[in-house]
């Protein structure tokens, strides 16, 4: 079953007296369980696709439809909701709040769910752990490693149980041995039956998934297969 499909989806901004089309028509499907790279130079629209995904960003036209719901043309408050529940976000630079520690940092998509505190709390020291982080719940972003701070990220990613992983290049700000560590926990959370699309620039990166979406001027130019089995 078809987990996220979009249909003839298109996005364009307004720049003055002029428009600028970044998506043109994208139609395609992933399917529950699959592991998705989305690559193709700057400009050619893989990031506003993954932001629409997101509910981040709202297509011009066309249709998005996820888990079986159109969020096509939800209000903002809805898509707020719909990010809550079912989305999971990775970025690139991380994106923890400074002032909270890891704990709490994990904890605040619960708290925007309605968790109770202690189940919050219960729930984000789980989390960390799971991503190899249980003995750093008490430090702050500025007392980790990159590689650490994207764990965190990950773990917050996963803390609503989401439908989907959108993962906007996680290993850009990292080194080579951060960055492969950080892809075996992403592999973990493939193998554990999550649906992961990530945008990447790197063909190791990319290597590593399943399938392969290639975009230039904001259309698909190739559908392929990762190495991924």
């Amino acid at each position: 079953m078809a987990v996220v499909e979009t249909r003839d989806l298109s996005k364009e901004y307004q720049m003055g007296q002029s428009s600028l089309s970044v998506l043109r028509g994208v139609t395609i499907a992933f399917e529950q369980g699959q592991y998705i790279a989305i690559m193709g130079p700057s400009g050619s629209g893989k990031s506003t696709f993954l932001n629409i995904l997101g509910c981040l960003d709202v297509p011009s036209n066309g249709k998005y439809i996820l888990d079986g719901h159109d969020i096509s043309t939800l209000s903002d408050d809805a898509l707020s909701d719909i990010r809550k529940a079912m989305i999971g976000y990775i970025f690139q630079s991380f994106n923890l709040i400074p002032q909270l520690s890891v704990l709490e940092n994990i904890e605040v998509p619960l708290f925007y769910q309605g968790v109770h505190e202690k189940e919050c709390r219960v729930r984000a020291a789980e989390l960390a752990a799971s991503v190899g982080l249980a003995e750093r719940l008490h430090h702050n972003p500025f007392e980790l490693s990159g590689g650490e701070q994207q764990r965190v990220a990950i773990a917050r990613a996963m803390a609503n149980d989401p439908v989907i992983i959108l993962a906007d290049e996680p290993t850009g700000n990292l080194d080579s041995k951060r960055g492969a560590e950080i892809l075996d926990i992403l592999d973990g959370l493939h193998a554990r039956g999550k649906t992961i699309i990530m945008v990447t620039h790197d063909e190791t990166v990319a290597s590593r998934t399943q399938r392969i979406i290639r975009f230039k001027d904001g259309v698909i130019i190739a559908d392929e297969q990762g190495g991924k089995t």
